[in-house]
């Protein structure tokens, strides 16, 4: 048997634990899931037979949050089993499952298994692409049961990992969590942005032959884009509206937002204008973290979701 059984502290007293399933077809980001739910302090457990589910979280109930990873693989999967765990967790537990699936686009997942190779395990003497529209086929009573629907046709690792946080992150007590992130226009807008500025009216430093290959995170860029005459007052301006609504932001309830600063290419002002703008955010005693989806997909090219 192939589960892995990660520990977690038990919850405060008068926090209800949090069950959830999580399933997909192969290469759509169950893994990544499961490990994303993990680093939110998540006990995790992949891969346990069907059978012994019901019996363990009804012997031994949860005392914190837990996630369960199920798919073709497990060595009783079947769809009725899993729609009968869910039926009966509810009926006669006070936990209340909820069922993730996480999913991607046929095409990349051919693509996922072509780049790394491995053979679907629904077609082993086979193409995967065979495989792959055997479990689609398969897995939909389970796609219209969930009650959260993943598509990771167009994610990183870590826009999953932001989605789920958005989800199921447990942040109760801390600041809220702010997260800024550069992008190109080019590839489009990245998903779960509360918030987007566009920076292409700024003075684009790609014109300029000493600056073109390096980035907004070298000074030498950052120091040409705030010579723009727009370039303080458009910051003052983002600065003075986050400062308006963070604080409302937060008495709602919100423990995670995610602000989005986007240009042509995504390498130069929008990721200058992430960078500036997190540092300051970070002088209000704020839980800032920056990303630059372009130079990371130059970076990690072959960071794959499994």
């Amino acid at each position: 048997m192939n589960d892995k059984v990660t520990k977690t502290q038990s919850l405060p007293s008068g926090q209800s634990p949090k069950l959830v399933l999580v399933t997909g077809p192969s290469g759509g980001g169950r893994t990544t899931s499961i490990n994303a739910l993990e680093d939110m302090g998540f006990e995790t457990i992949i891969n346990m037979p069907l059978r012994y589910i019901s019996r363990l979280l009804k012997d031994d109930p949860p005392h914190s949050h837990t996630a369960l990873g199920l798919d073709i693989r497990n060595r009783d999967f079947s769809i009725d089993g899993v729609l009968d765990i869910l039926s009966d967790l509810q009926q006669t537990t006070d936990l209340h499952p909820e069922l993730v699936f996480v999913e991607c686009s046929p095409e990349v997942l051919l693509r996922r298994y072509s780049e790394t190779r491995r053979r679907h395990p629904m077609a082993e003497d086979d193409s995967p692409d065979v495989g792959i529209s055997a479990e689609i086929e398969m897995l939909k009573p389970l796609r219209e049961r969930a009650d959260i629907v993943i598509d990771t046709t167009e994610y990183s690792p870590h826009d999953l990992k932001d989605v789920l946080n958005r989800w199921y992150g447990d942040q109760a007590g801390l600041p809220l969590a702010l997260s800024v992130q550069s992008f190109s226009y080019k590839r489009g807008i990245p998903p779960g942005m509360d918030m987007v500025f566009d920076c292409r009216f700024l003075r684009n430093p790609h014109w300029s032959p000493d600056l073109r290959d390096k980035t907004g995170k070298d000074r030498s860029v950052e120091a040409y884009i705030d010579q723009d005459p727009l370039f303080s007052n458009y910051f003052r301006k983002i600065y003075g509206i986050l400062q308006m609504m963070l604080p409302a932001v937060k008495k709602e309830g919100r423990a995670h937002m995610t602000i989005g600063v986007g240009c042509t290419g995504g390498k130069h002002r929008s990721v200058a204008m992430a960078e500036k703008l997190g540092r300051t955010l970070e002088l209000d005693d704020l839980q800032v973290s920056i990303r630059h989806r372009e130079l990371e997909r130059r970076a990690t090219a072959a960071g794959h979701l499994k």
